[in-house]
This record gives structure tokens, sequence and C-alpha cells, in this order.
């Protein structure tokens, strides 16, 4: 076996930015030669949404077109199998893997010395650092972002922040405006499909006709960047057209804009055909050049430099024993109409409409995915694990290191309150009034009983009976928790929420 003098480097599907191939081994001149892996398993294995692997398939092989005999990229049943063909016993590296179980795996063969992490404005050891410091209190995001700004001398204006404050939190939460049916904005950025996106929809086709994978929602047209070039131009788009309106409305719902002003950059960020930094800048250069409001820019910095990177290193921070976690105690079983995203099933027009855009797109802004999605699940007491594996296999975004942090901590509260100070979960009426979805509806918003009760919030009561004793002790929930001895009607309540079970609301 003939042993190569320079090293491969193994890149996988979510390292495909230029910032992950250029490792050099042997001075600045000299360039690795990459291993790609294609791995049917790793589609076989779980029931992903087909726009997923879809956008995945495709930046894979945009890439190995776009590197050219510099890479070799190999088909394979599994990464093992793979490795084996590319490389054979020789070493190889690989940058530090973004989820645990492929960490273990790439530590298991043997032959793969892993460099550190990519793709990040905080180094590992940086945040280690940064959370000893805090290790005598709660970590919080809030601090974190502070301390990234100043590191990084990101919207700072000397020593403070632009602006003056840290936070337009205040600025950033208006309703959308009253009886528009979308945002008066230029649509978001959309690719052209090529001949390599139709190679891919052949495949994924032969192979559920085969029976060797399965998957839900819809696929077609793509809508994500799948190379680098698409992604700057998606980010280009952002910054000159949307972000100018993205601070006031990016809580806001709107049925007929699912999109809004939002940026869509969290795919091809975690895809690593965008690096954080170069986002953040031209958030930053919009701003400082008048084409965008100081809040507007604040808010799109604190989404990626704050909680993007806080996310991520929590991950490896709170350790594999967090996924277990379940201070809830939520066991029920997610509900077939939900795993299939059968949003037909769905009366509720809030959640028919957002399981909807799920099924079509694999992509809602974080709003439906935390006040809709999550609070459904919360509110029903569905087991966190599995409503962290649906939201992994479901949007074309989530990888296990988003998900999990996103779920478990923020989502679904079954961390005890390690990343957030309260469940987030709500009645009807936030959803009145941040969206034009519950004037149509058969469902009041008000009504907690009743035909046209609203499933939201009879759930949001419901929940806080179920944890009445826990969450009284919780400075943010004492005052919700004490608004239960005020209804009359909490028996007929607790009586709706029962008797509707896991029936599509």
């Amino acid at each position: 076996m003939t042993t190569r003098t320079t090293r491969q480097h193994w890149l996988f599907g979510d390292q495909l930015g230029p910032h992950f191939a250029d490792h050099r081994h042997h001075g600045p001149d000299a360039q690795a030669p990459l291993i790609m892996i294609e791995a049917r398993s790793v589609l076989s294995r779980r029931r992903f949404h087909r726009a997923k692997a879809h956008l995945l398939l495709s930046a894979m092989r945009h890439r190995a077109a776009e590197l050219g005999d510099r890479v070799r990229y190999v088909r394979a049943r599994t990464y093992r199998e793979g490795l084996a063909e590319a490389a054979g016993r020789d070493r190889v590296t690989v940058c530090h893997p973004t989820s645990r179980r492929a960490l273990a795996l790439v530590e298991s063969f043997g032959q793969v010395d892993v460099l550190p992490a990519k793709g990040f404005l905080v180094t590992m050891a940086d945040f280690a650092t940064w959370a000893g410091e805090h290790a005598r209190g709660r970590l919080r995001m809030e601090d974190f972002y502070r301390w990234v700004r100043r590191e990084h001398e990101l919207l700072m204006e000397g020593d403070e922040p632009a602006g003056g404050r840290w936070n337009f939190d205040d600025r950033n939460r208006e309703p959308p405006p009253r009886g528009a049916r979308t945002l008066d904005t230029p649509g978001p950025w959309r690719p052209d499909e090529d001949e390599i996106d139709d190679r891919v929809r052949h495949d994924l086709d032969r192979w559920e006709r085969d029976g060797t994978v399965s998957f839900v929602g819809r696929d077609g047209p793509r809508r994500f960047p799948a190379t680098r070039r698409e992604a700057l131009a998606s980010l280009r788009h952002f910054v000159t057209h949307r972000l100018p309106c993205f601070g006031p409305y990016e809580d806001a719902m709107l049925a007929a804009d699912p999109v809004m002003c939002h940026s869509r950059l969290s795919a091809p960020l975690n895809l690593g055909l965008l690096h954080p930094a170069e986002c953040v800048d031209r958030a930053e250069r919009a701003w400082r050049d008048g084409g965008a409001p100081v809040a507007g820019a604040e808010g799109f910095v604190r989404q990626i430099a704050g909680w993007r990177e806080y996310v991520w290193h929590l991950y490896w921070h709170f350790g594999e024993d967090y996924r277990g976690r379940n201070a809830l105690r939520h066991t029920a079983p997610l509900p077939g109409w939900f795993l299939d995203l059968d949003a037909d099933a769905v009366t509720a027009r809030c959640l028919a409409t957002v399981l909807a855009q799920v099924r079509d797109t694999g992509w809602t802004h974080h709003i439906p995915r935390l006040m809709v999605l999550g609070s459904r699940a919360l509110q029903d007491g569905w087991d966190p694990a599995a409503v962290t594996d649906w939201f992994h296999r479901c949007f074309v975004d989530g990888y296990d290191w988003v998900m999990l942090p996103n779920v478990v901590g923020m989502s679904q509260y079954a961390d005890g309150g390690l990343m957030t100070t309260k469940p987030y979960t709500s009645g009807g009426a936030y959803i009145n009034r941040m969206s034009d979805l519950c004037g149509p509806c058969a469902y009041r918003p008000g009504d907690r009983t009743g035909e046209r009760a609203c499933p939201y919030t009879t759930g949001y009561w419901s929940f806080l009976h179920r944890h009445r004793e826990r969450l009284a002790g919780n400075h943010r929930m004492a005052q919700a928790v004490r608004g239960l001895d005020r209804l009359g009607d909490l028996p007929e309540v607790l009586a709706q929420a029962t008797e509707r079970g896991d029936a599509a609301p």
C-alpha cells in the first residue's frame, strides 16, 4: 500500500466552506488532498425531511464538483467503508465534528486526528475560560453575548455598545402591521436548480422506491443555498433588502408571509458555507453605512454572535447526560399527525399553517418553532427526546448541536432551568397579538372551554396546573401560576384538555 506524504483531510457534509478546506499540513503552500464521504446509512437510519436530504446531498456534490481533482468523493454504505476506500489505513485529519456521535465515530477509527473546531466565533478553549469565570453563578446568554461583542468588537463604539444599549428587544417585538397580508419588502433570495439537483432528486426517488430510505415532507424546488456562491448571494440579498425591516417584526407571524424579513441563513451557516463572522460584519457595515437601523442590526447580531454561539458551546459544555434531561417528566409519544406533518388533520389555524410550512419547506422562523410547535409539545407533555429528534429530522437547518439545547433547554424546559429562566409557552392571546393566524380560525383565543375553546389557551392553563408546585417558585412564572386561582372554570378547562388527548387540535 502506498502511503501519501501529505495526509488527506476529511470534510463532513456540514464543513463545506473554504475555511474548512484550506487546512495546510506542510507549510503555507501545501494544501491537503481532501476526502468527502456520502454515507447512505445517514439517511436510512432515520426518517428525515426530504428537502433536508436534498439540500445536504446537493451541497456536498456541488462542493465536490468545485474542488475537482483535489477531492476524492466516495459514495458508500457507511462512513467506515467510505474511509477505508478513500484512505486505506493511512492517517487522515478532520476538523472537530459537530455532534457527539460523529466525534465518537471518527475517534473509533483509530486513524483520524481531530483538529480544532471551525465555523464559530468563539473557540472551545475560550468558552471554557469564560464559563469557568462564571461557574459560581448561572450561565446567562446575555452575559456571554456582551462578552462576545466586546472580545470581537461587534457593534461597539469604543467601550460602549452601539446606540448606547446592549439590547433592543423592546423595539424588536412588534406585532405585524395591522391589515397586512405580507410585509412590504422584496421576497427572499431563491436559487436556480441545476443538473446536480436533478441527479440528487433522481437518486432520492430511486432509493425511496427501493425501500432503502423513507422521508417526510415535500422536496422542491430547492429554497436554500447549496454552494458558497449562492450563500454569499443570499447574505447580500438579506443585508440589502431585508435587514432594514428585520428588527421590528422578528417575532411576528403572517400566514401568507412565512419568511417575513428573516434571513434564512441558518441553513448555509450550518452547512459551513458561510462563516458567522462575515454575516455579523456585513450587518454591522450596513448599520454604519446607514442601510439598517441599529436595533435591527443588533437583533441579527444577537441571533448569530449571541444565541447561535451560545447553543454550540452549551451542547459540549452540558455533556452527554443533558440529552436525557426530563425535569417535567413528560413522556407522551408524539402523535401520528405530527410525526407525518399532516397539517390537513389540524383545525387550529396557527398549528396547521406552521405544520404545513414545515411539510412544504423544512423551515419556519424561530417564533413558530418556539411558540406554536414547541408550545404544543410542552403543553401536551410530549417526550422531550422525541421532540428533539423530530426537530432535528424535519428542519433543513437541524443538527444535533442545534436542536438538543434549543429543544431540551429552551423549548421544552426539560433541563429544569439550566438554560432559560422559564418555560416558553402561552395561551392563544400571544399568538393572536403577534400574528394574523387567529382571525379566520375555528377556535377563539380567549375561550378556555366550549366548542370554540382555543387549544393553546386550554393547554396553557392545564400546563400551569400540572406543574403548579414547581413553577410557583419561579419568579418569572409566579404571577401566571397565581392566575389559576382566578379561574372559576378551572375544572372544566382541565376536563377539556384531557378530553382532547392526542387528537389533532
